[in-house]
């Protein structure tokens, strides 16, 4: 699963590229993902390629490129919280690590049949990912099919591990296809609002419910205060935020843009982009709803997703062991994805030591600890990309494909509409 912290705000122009960085003539019109501490500038939509143009070219997909960020107090503040995560790591994971030479043998050892389970359980937490995404943007007269969905579901987790960037990789895909598939700019941002909250309800449900639960001694397990009532505080403030914005996003709004207008410099233009966020919450949020309303099934694929996910974590566990209790396994879980929004290279290293470091908290033995972790991020981290990196592919051909027949009817209607307009001559 991917962990995002996101906001989109649209600004149209043409669609961002999945694979390699912006060129430096793109339009000023963009999409913007920001997480905790970058900001990943993606073009949006494409226009129609010029008459005789096969589609290639340019209009390939790429990812964009690592955002440059101005804000030396930006830079510092990343700096520095990177550095505490590499520090805490080697203090307290590295040591369980180093001298673990025989222990890892034993990967060689675990039983196969709970790692096949795990394999199966990661293949059903990837489905649920598929059902929720289709529930979310198919309509009906659109492209956006049971087939399309896995292909830009399957590219776009592949792109999300491949990247640590806060999940902006996989949006970035995401947006290309959607604009490619012929979804508006209000749909697409309507509807990666909407996928977000719903995926990312489940994360902060479960983080307060697990750690309040385990603070307060409901759940077996031991209750370091860091690891369960820290977390569990964050995600209710993030629910009652999220949710306040069904009554509070016009005067949040106004109060954002009078404080920009009061403001100069970078504190402006983070305020005028601040500013974006009520509304574009508000309108994800109704449209979550409105599923829920309507007993969309589809919504049981974030739940579905995020459970088969932890599922094969606990393969991973009794392959080699005992798994933690239900409770600590999901806090472990969720508190260590986090580490997922580090920009360590290729994500390589940060889920494990956000994983191994939570579980050596909640007293699980670092051996198997360790080895339960590295197993579970072999399936989890390899299981998608191989079959992401094939759905790109297939997705840059029917994009292609896509925009030559958008071309052709544009074309076609302009002189169907020449014709009826011009004069007929009568002998």
């Amino acid at each position: 699963m991917r962990v995002a912290r996101i906001r989109l705000t649209y600004r149209g122009g043409s669609p961002p590229n999945a694979i390699a960085s912006t060129s430096r003539g793109e339009q000023a019109r963009t999409w913007s993902t920001e997480g905790e501490s970058d900001r990943v500038r993606m073009p949006a939509a494409p226009s129609p390629p010029p008459p005789g143009h096969d589609g290639g070219g340019a209009s390939e997909p790429r990812l964009p490129a690592q955002p440059q960020s101005g804000n030396p107090r930006r830079r510092t503040i990343t700096t520095v919280l990177s550095g505490l995560a590499i520090a805490g790591f080697a203090y307290f994971v590295v040591p369980q690590i180093a001298g673990l030479g025989p222990t890892l043998q034993r990967l060689r050892a675990g039983d196969l049949w709970w790692l096949a389970l795990g394999v199966v359980l990661e293949v059903v937490s990837i489905a649920g990912e598929i059902v929720l995404f289709r529930g979310v943007f198919s309509r009906p007269g659109n492209r956006i099919g049971w087939r399309i969905s896995g292909e830009i579901t399957l590219a776009g987790t592949a792109a999300t591990k491949l990247l640590a960037t806060a999940g902006a990789g996989g949006i970035a895909l995401t947006v290309w296809a959607l604009g490619g598939a012929g979804l508006s700019s209000a749909e697409i941002a309507g509807g990666m609002v909407c996928y977000e909250i719903l995926t990312y309800g489940v994360y902060m449900a479960a983080l307060a419910v697990g750690g309040f639960g385990l603070w307060m001694g409901l759940f077996s397990g031991r209750a370091p205060v860091g690891l369960t009532l820290v977390p569990a505080l964050f995600g209710t403030v993030v629910i009652i935020v999220v949710v306040s914005m069904l009554f509070v996003a016009a005067p949040a709004e106004r109060y954002l843009r009078r404080r920009a207008r009061a403001s100069k410099g970078h504190v402006q233009r983070w305020l005028r982009r601040a500013a974006a966020l009520p509304r574009s919450l508000q309108e994800g949020l109704r449209a979550a709803l409105a599923m829920t309303r309507r007993r969309d099934p589809s919504i049981l694929g974030a739940v579905v997703a995020w459970g088969f996910d932890i599922g094969a974590l606990w393969a991973s566990f009794r392959a080699f062991g005992h798994s933690p209790p239900a409770a600590v396994l999901v806090m472990g879980y969720y508190v260590g994805t986090l580490a997922n929004t580090l920009p360590l290279p290729g994500g390589v290293g940060g889920v494990e030591g956000g994983m191994i470091g939570s579980f050596l908290a909640f007293g699980v033995n670092g051996s198997l600890a360790v080895i339960a972790v590295l197993a579970y991020r072999t399936i989890s981290y390899w299981l998608p990309t191989i079959p992401g990196a094939i759905a790109y592919l297939r997705l840059r051909r029917q994009v292609s494909a896509w925009r030559t027949s958008d071309h052709s009817a544009d074309q076609g209607h302009r002189v169907a509409g020449h014709d009826k307009a011009a004069p007929s001559h009568a002998t």
